[in-house]
């Protein structure tokens, strides 16, 4: 570089900036360049008119291209250069890539050629004086020899052909599009198509998946198509080549998001976040699989075992949290966010767990052609094997009413079935490896059994001259197998499901329950020990992976380390019969395609128009409407819902109606050939839902009675479950409820059902969403809020009133207070 001056006039050759110096002060404020070597000063000159730099522009350059020579591209060369031109300027300075690789010297020669603030960064001839140019000093000719000996190497080896974006030269702001480097008829990121529509889109997909290229950029994001085959690209060999590698050095993997996301951790030290998202079947849960697997060899450790550990906690999870349904034999039916932590240094030191919407009413209903969770079959089929089948109180015979279904007539065709049993080898495997003892273990599988054997107790009317509305017990066997596998006395299970108490007037009632009634506390009883269960496997879980820092809670701790999160819920949802559930489901599909449009579209597009950028705006559709007719309070679906939740004589058909006369949106619909339905006209198309149920999934009651009595189990799990306190979204805490010491949430009694409950989830998805920064792959700066408990203060003991939900704080309040739109 070289500098020449004549009557105040000096024009600069310079490395991607050339400019014209018309002040006698040297600087300028206009600029022609490519922006992967533009200074940021540079960049400040096309919109702020007061700005201006010096020939220090070029020592940038220069750092930038000692970063290129070493790691063979420069930095954001991956992203396309109009948007390199917005990173530069906010990014912190670039790095190499990998610069333990490269000596001490060297790595701060590029460190301070790329202050930010060019007042503050030196001159060519500062530069001079660098320890690692001076070393130099009398080796010209040594130098000179080995650099033309690897010229000569490179020419032999041949010329490797980059496929980029293409390139744009700014001048005064304006864009100046140069030749095409590569052909992009068949590309591997659709960013960079001169035509980009839908019909493109999939075609240019639809030609890769026949090509078994499954994986696909656009731009930031990675495209996943569901090959329903095993690929031989997830090997060793395959991970190794996906480590500290650029997105154009190898085709598009999920490998390669692992790594964007590890490699911004460790080099900014900030947390980053992988959002999944797709239809259910659409691959999510098996791309979590591939994103944990790869982050714990990039995170390597001496510790092996709390690797395996991390590994089989997917595994663990699906089995208690996935379902058989009529599109995918293993869909999610819960949401998940996995947070693993790791050192300042990039060493995976943890895990932690946060889950949502467990789809509890699976246990005591499926629909046609679907199943139960998986763990209620793994573990027939296992204890079977294992000859502890009548240990547990489970029968040979008949199905449990749990289990039913049209293709399962006898239990033989579960004891019998291999893929049953191998996964029960498989999930006891991780349950070892992870820690679990054996009397939890065998804590687990007596709670599993009571509740299937609780699903076979049957009532019948008892008519006497004075009563007409009570209930007995038919089958006494079910009924003390459920108290002997829970560890409480069969009498007082009898009578807690067959009456209630009601105080009048500081006096107790006992009052007995119809046949209806004990059926309903039949099954809520059998959701609540499942979904508490479930929390408290979750909870245990982040104990024993919870890394020796936090363990100890050290406030002093120097080494905080940074997080890598993975979001998977589950998939947009779409069946012949649609039921609260999917409702929930797409709810929270909506949110997260709202913050999909915030930060892919519009936010982008208001950075454009902010900068005066002359860019064309994209076209979308904004779901926001539909999620303030879903959210809205006092006449949003679920304030609806919860309103006529409060009423007892209220019924599905008097719901749907209210829904009719209050949702006057383009999105609602009511068909007029089928009774207790309605439609949504969704982002991802229209959904038909019937409406029957709706009041009593969303009521979810739980009696006192039954609180109390799990609350005397001699079974240590079982007591845990019932004694811990609920988080504000439903879910297990992991204090006791008299111990704890959060504060005690406010919330009326009648407002307390299962579309709260949903809504709070969803809303503890979205809000540190909001709050954080966009990077790559949807990735984000974001840790989950800590949940606040609600403190069991043991008012039932003394006022035995009917419950809802266990205390469970709902979905739809916390919505509405913490509004994200």
């Amino acid at each position: 570089m070289s500098a020449s001056l004549h009557d105040n006039i000096g024009l600069i050759p310079v490395l991607g900036v050339s400019a014209q110096l018309t002040s006698t002060r040297l600087r300028c404020n206009t600029s022609v360049g490519t922006p992967f070597w533009m200074a940021p000063e540079v960049i400040a000159c096309e919109q702020q008119l007061d700005s201006s730099y010096d020939v220090r522009c070029d020592v940038w350059s220069l750092g930038i291209t000692a970063i290129e020579l070493a790691d063979g591209n420069p930095p954001l060369t991956d992203l396309h250069p109009m948007r390199a031109l917005f990173k530069i300027p906010r990014n912190p300075p670039p790095k190499l890539h990998q610069p333990e690789l490269w000596s001490e010297s060297f790595n701060d020669f590029i460190a301070i050629c790329l202050i930010k603030d060019f007042e503050h960064r030196p001159t060519i001839s500062d530069l001079l004086e660098h320890p690692f140019i001076r070393q130099i000093q009398g080796k010209e000719k040594a130098l000179q020899k080995q650099l033309m000996e690897l010229i000569d190497l490179h020419q032999q080896m041949g010329t490797i052909e980059k496929t980029r974006h293409e390139r744009i030269h700014t001048k005064k702001g304006q864009g100046m599009k140069s030749n095409p480097i590569s052909n992009l008829v068949n590309t591997d990121d659709l960013a960079t198509l001169e035509v980009l529509d839908e019909n493109t889109v999939t075609e240019q997909l639809q030609k890769r998946y026949s090509e078994e290229q499954i994986y696909t950029y656009v731009g930031d994001i990675l495209i996943a198509v569901n090959p329903f085959q095993k690929l031989n690209i997830y090997s060793t060999e395959h991970s190794r080549q996906y480590i500290a590698a650029k997105h154009t050095a190898n085709p598009p993997h999920i490998f390669a998001v692992a790594d964007t996301a590890y490699q911004a951790m460790v080099t900014y030290n900030s947390d980053q976040c992988i959002v999944i998202s797709g239809e259910s079947g659409a691959g999510k849960t098996e791309s979590t699989h591939f994103l944990v697997e790869q982050l714990t060899v990039l995170g390597k450790t001496n510790n092996r075992m709390l690797q395996e550990k991390i590994l089989q906690v997917n595994n663990l999870l699906e089995a208690f949290g996935n379902a058989c349904t009529v599109i995918n034999n293993n869909s999610s039916r819960f949401g998940k966010y996995l947070e693993m932590r790791f050192t300042s240094g990039g060493t995976v030191m943890g895990a932690q767990i946060s889950e949502y919407l467990l789809e509890k009413s699976r246990v005591i209903h499926q629909a046609p052609g679907e199943k139960n969770f998986h763990i209620f079959y793994y573990i027939y089929a296992g204890l079977a094997q294992k000859n502890k089948l009548a240990h547990y109180k489970l029968s040979k015979g008949q199905p449990p009413r749990y289990l039913q279904d049209e293709k399962i007539t006898m239990m033989e065709e579960i004891v019998t079935n291999y893929f049953y049993k191998v996964q029960f080898e498989a999930l006891e495997q991780c349950f070892k490896v992870i820690g679990f003892t054996l009397e939890e273990l065998g804590n687990i599988y007596s709670i599993l059994a009571a509740i299937l054997n609780i699903g076979n107790i049957e009532f019948t009317s008892v008519v006497t001259e004075h009563q007409t509305d009570k209930s007995n017990i038919v089958n006494l066997e079910m009924l003390e197998n459920a108290s002997s596998l829970l560890y409480i006395q069969t009498d007082e299970l009898q009578e807690a499901l067959t009456s209630h108490c009601v105080v009048t007037r500081g006096e107790t009632i006992v009052r007995p329950n119809t046949v209806e009634k004990a059926t309903d506390v039949r099954d809520a009883t059998a959701k609540a020990l499942y979904g508490r269960l479930f929390s408290w496997i979750v909870n245990r879980i982040n104990t024993l992976l919870k890394p020796e820092t936090f363990q100890s809670d050290d406030a002093d701790s120097t080494d905080k380390g940074a997080n890598i999160g993975i979001l998977d819920i589950f998939g947009f949802e779409n069946f012949k019969r649609n039921s609260f559930e999917q409702l929930c489901i797409n709810i929270a599909n909506e949110q997260i395609q709202f913050y999909f449009n915030q930060h892919i579209f519009a936010l982008e597009q208001n950075e454009y128009l902010n900068e005066n950028v002359d860019a064309r705006l994209v076209e979308y559709e904004d779901n926001r409407p539909l999620l303030d007719m879903f959210l809205q309070k006092p006449v949003g679906l679920l304030s609806l819902l919860d309103e006529e939740s409060r009423f007892p004589q209220a019924t599905d058909h008097t719901l749907v109606g209210k829904f009719e006369d209050n949702l006057k949106s383009n999105y609602f619909w009511r068909p007029k050939t089928v009774d207790l339905s309605f439609g949504i006209n969704h982002y991802a198309g229209k959904v038909l839902y019937n409406a029957s149920g709706f009041l009593a999934k969303n009521r979810d009651t739980l009696p006192a009675d039954i609180v109390l009595l799990l609350k005397s189990s001699d079974n240590k799990i079982t007591r845990q479950v019932v004694t811990h306190p609920l988080t504000k979204s439903g879910n297990l805490s992991h204090s006791r409820g008299k111990g704890a010491t959060v504060p005690r949430v406010r919330t009326p009694q009648h407002a307390t059902n299962h579309s709260k409950t949903c809504l709070q989830e969803k809303r503890q998805l979205q809000m540190p969403l909001k709050k954080s920064a966009t990077h790559n792959n949807l990735r984000n700066s974001f840790r989950l809020p800590q949940a606040t408990a609600e403190v069991d203060n043991g008012d039932s003991a003394l006022n035995p009133r009917e419950t809802t939900n266990m205390k469970t704080q709902t979905v739809a309040s916390y919505f509405r207070v913490w509004h994200i739109i």
